[in-house]
C-alpha cells in the first residue's frame, strides 16, 4: 500500500533527429523540499523515477556534447505517472534550454485511478461542511450510500460494494475512524464529517482493477496524502458560521420561529522548514461545534394511559359487546398492575398533540387508539477536534523519512426518538504513520511503511429526564428498553416510539501494520514485490448483550397488566477481545510495450489465522458433517 501514496516520473530522451540517447544523467528535484533523485537513461533512451513524493518537480539533463535541458511545470499527483519526454540539442553543457509546461499524466494503474481529487479541487469545490470525502462522489461508479440505519457519517458504495468493503489510508497506513454510532466503518467522527480539509493535499479513489499491491478489502481504496512542510513558510486560518437566524421554519415545528441552530467550524494550518532542504514540519487543527434543536414528532401513549385508562374496546378486547356501551370511552383497565404506572409516566414524554384514531376502513374506525403525538424540539450538541502533524526529513538523496500523527476526538449528545432518552457517544480515532524510502540505485528502490491505528467509540443511552433508580430493570444499571407493538393499526400501538435506554457500551479497535515494497526496473519492465502484515485487536462490550435489559409487550393493555412477551437482560456482562493476524505478499510486473500501452501482470496472496477471542470467551456450534446436526459434546480449541 505504500506505493499508492507516491507517484512516478518517466520518459524517453531523444536528440533533435528523434534518435534515442542512452547514458544521459537525468535529475528530478522536488521543488517544495529540495529532495533530488538521479537516473541514467537506458539503451532505449528511457528513464524512470519511482516512489516520489507528490508535488511540483524540475527535471534537469546532463550529457557532454549536448545543451543542458531544464523542464519545469511538472506536477506529480498521487498514484499516477507524469510522462516527461526530453529532446536534447547539440551544444555545450554550459548552454541551457529551459522548457516550462504541464507534463501529461498517465494512469499507471490502468483503469483504476478514476477518482483523483487534487489539491485545488479539495480547496475550491463547494462542500456541505468540511468533509473532504464528499468529493468521492465525483468519481464514476461511486454513489452516496443510503440506509434506514443511521451510520452517522458520509458513506459511499464504490462499484456496487458495501461501505464496509472500502479501505482508507493516510500516507500508506489504514485510517479507521470511530463514528458516533459506535461502528468503526469509515473515518467520519462525531460531527459526521471527515475533517481536515487543510491537512489533505489530495486523494485518489482506486476501484476494482487496481494492482496487486492493494488488498484486504474488495471495495474502493481511498489513498490519501496529507500536506507537508516546504522550504516556504505557508499557512491558513478560517472560521465558518451557520445560524438559525437565516433558516426557515419546518412545517412540523411547533413554534413560530425556526428551532435554534448554531454551527462553528474553525481552525488553521502552518508549515515550513526546520532546516532548508532537510527537515520540514506541518501542523493542522480544525474544530467543530454545533448546537441544533431538532424537530421531533413521536407517537407516545396518551395522557389517559398514564392514569391506567384505555378506550373500552382496547380494555375489553374479547367482550366489547357486553362490556362497552360506548366503545370509545376511556375506562379503567381490568387487572391493572399499579406498579406499571410509574413506568408509563417516566419512560415516554407527555403527549401534547392530537389523539390518534383508527383509520377509516378498519374496525372501530374513528375511535381513539390510546396514543397521541408528542411534538418537541430536543437539543443536539456536537463537539469534534481534529489535529494532524507531519515531520519530513531528507537524510540524503538516497534516504528520506516521514512520520505523521492524526487525532480526531469528539462527543455527541443526540436525543432519541423517545426524547426522554438521549444517546451520548464519543468518537476518538488516532493514526501514527511512518515511511522510509531508500534508493539503492536509480533502478532499485525500497519503501517501508509502519503504523498504528486506534478507533475508540463508547456509547450510552441514559435518561434525558429524571427517572427513579428503582425503575431500572437491574439494580445499579440505567433504565432499559421498553417496546410496545402489535396494536390495532399502524397508527396505534405498533407505531409507539421505543423507550430506548441502555447501559454504556464500547468498541476499541487497534491495528498494528507494517509493509515493505520493492521496485526494480530493467529495460521496459518495472517489477515490484512486497509483503504486508497486520495485527488486529478489537475489544468490545456490545449492545447485543442487553446490559440494561429489554422488555416487549404486544399491546397497551398487556403493558398495563404487565404481561410481556419477552424479557432479556445480562446480569453479568462479558467483555470480549478479538484477535487476528492478517498477512499478504505480492509480485507484479508492469511492461511498457509501447509509449501508450502498458501491460500489467500480478499475483497477490492473502492469509489469516482466523478470528479468535483472546480468553476463549466466544463459542460456535460445530455440526456433524454427515447428519448436519449440531454436536452436543464440547470441543476445546480456538474460539469463534
Amino acid at each position: 500500500m505504500a506505493q499508492g501514496s507516491t507517484g512516478t516520473i518517466s520518459g524517453v530522451v531523444h536528440d533533435s533527429s528523434g534518435a534515442v540517447i542512452p547514458g544521459v544523467t537525468v535529475t528530478a528535484k522536488h521543488i517544495e523540499s529540495g529532495l533530488t533523485r538521479s537516473a541514467v537513461s537506458r539503451e532505449t533512451g528511457g528513464y524512470i523515477f519511482q516512489l516520489l513524493p507528490v508535488g511540483a518537480y524540475e527535471i534537469t539533463t546532463e550529457l557532454p556534447g549536448f545543451k543542458q535541458e531544464i523542464r519545469r511545470g511538472i506536477n506529480l499527483v498521487v498514484g499516477q505517472e507524469a510522462v516527461v519526454n526530453l529532446t536534447l540539442e547539440v551544444g555545450t553543457v554550459a548552454e541551457t534550454v529551459t522548457v516550462t509546461g504541464e507534463a501529461p499524466i498517465v494512469n499507471t494503474t490502468l483503469a483504476s485511478t478514476v477518482g483523483l481529487v487534487n489539491e485545488s479541487q479539495i480547496k475550491d469545490l463547494p462542500l456541505n461542511g468540511r468533509g473532504f470525502d464528499q468529493l468521492m462522489a465525483v468519481a464514476p461508479g461511486t454513489v452516496n450510500y443510503t440506509s434506514n440505519v443511521n451510520l452517522n457519517g458520509n458513506f459511499f458504495s464504490v462499484v456496487g460494494r458495501r461501505p464496509e468493503e472500502n479501505t482508507f489510508t493516510i500516507n500508506g497506513v489504514e485510517y479507521v475512524g470511530a463514528n458516533s454510532a459506535g461502528q468503526p466503518i469509515g473515518p467520519a467522527g462525531s460531527s459526521g464529517q471527515t475533517l481536515g480539509v487543510d491537512a489533505v493535499r489530495e486523494f485518489n479513489l482506486l476501484q476494482h482493477s487496481y494492482g496487486a499491491e492493494y488488498g484486504k478489502r474488495a471495495g474502493g481504496h481511498v489513498v490519501t496524502v496529507v500536506s507537508s512542510g516546504t522550504n516556504q513558510l505557508h499557512g491558513s486560518a478560517f472560521e465558518y458560521l451557520r445560524n438559525s437566524a437565516l433558516d426557515a421554519r419546518n412545517f412540523f415545528d411547533a413554534t413560530n420561529a425556526a428551532p435554534p441552530f448554531k454551527r462553528n467550524e474553525f481552525g488553521g494550518s502552518l508549515g515550513g522548514p526546520l532546516k532548508k532542504d532537510k527537515a520540514f514540519l506541518f501542523g493542522n487543527y480544525e474544530g467543530f461545534r454545533q448546537r441544533l434543536a431538532l424537530s421531533s414528532v413521536a407517537i407516545v401513549p396518551d395522557l389517559q394511559f398514564r392514569q391506567g385508562l384505555l378506550p373500552c374496546y382496547l380494555a375489553y378486547p374479547t367482550s366489547v359487546a357486553s362490556s362497552c356501551p360506548d366503545r370509545g370511552a376511556f375506562v379503567p383497565v381490568p387487572n391493572l398492575k399499579q406498579g406499571m404506572l410509574p413506568f408509563a409516566n417516566a419512560f415516554w414524554p407527555s403527549a401534547n398533540g392530537n389523539e390518534l384514531v383508527v383509520p377509516a376502513g378498519l374496525a372501530n374506525a374513528g375511535l381513539p387508539t390510546g396514543t397521541a403525538y408528542a411534538i418537541s424540539n430536543p437539543k443536539q450538541a456536537i463537539r469534534e477536534d481534529f489535529g494532524l502533524t507531519r515531520f519530513d526529513y531528507n537524510a540524503s538523496s538516497k534516504d528520506s523519512f516521514s512520520v505523521n500523527y492524526l487525532i480526531s476526538d469528539g462527543d455527541k449528545i443526540d436525543p432519541r426518538a423517545d426524547t426522554n432518552f438521549t444517546q451520548i457517544s464519543r468518537a476518538r480515532s488516532q493514526v501514527v504513520a511512518l515511511q522510509e524510502t531508500h534508493v539503492f540505485s536509480s533502478t532499485f528502490l525500497n519503501s517501508f511503511n509502519g503504523g498504528f491505528t486506534r478507533a475508540f467509540s463508547p456509547v450510552s443511552t441514559p435518561p434525558a429526564v429524571p427517572i427513579p433508580s428503582n425503575l431500572a430493570f437491574i439494580t445499579g444499571r440505567l433504565p432499559g428498553q421498553i417496546t410496545i407493538g402489535g396494536g390495532v393499526s399502524t397508527a396505534a400501538a405498533s407505531g409507539i416510539v421505543v423507550a430506548n435506554g441502555n447501559d454504556p457500551t464500547q468498541n476499541a479497535l487497534n491495528l498494528f501494520t507494517g509493509s515493505d515494497d520493492v521496485r526494480f526496473t530493467r529495460g521496459n519492465h518495472s517489477f515490484s514485490f512486497g509483503g504486508w502484515l497486520q495485527r488486529v485487536q478489537e475489544n468490545q462490550s456490545g449492545p447485543a448483550q442487553n446490559k440494561a435489559g429489554t422488555v416487549a409487550y404486544p399491546a397497551l393493555l398487556a403493558f398495563l397488566q404487565d404481561s410481556p412477551t419477552a424479557f432479556n437482560a445480562n446480569v453479568v456482562v462479558t467483555p470480549v477481545g478479538y484477535r487476528q493476524w492478517l498477512g499478504a505478499w505480492y509480485v507484479q510486473d508492469e511492461m511498457k510495450l509501447k509509449p501508450n500501452l502498458t501491460f500489467r501482470l500480478g499475483l497477490r496472496d492473502e492469509m489469516t489465522n482466523g478470528w479468535n477471542e483472546v480468553k476463549g470467551r466466544c463459542a460456535n456450534l460445530v455440526f456433524d458433517k454427515s447428519t448436519g446436526l449440531p454436536l452436543t459434546d464440547p470441543l476445546i480449541g480456538s474460539s469463534c
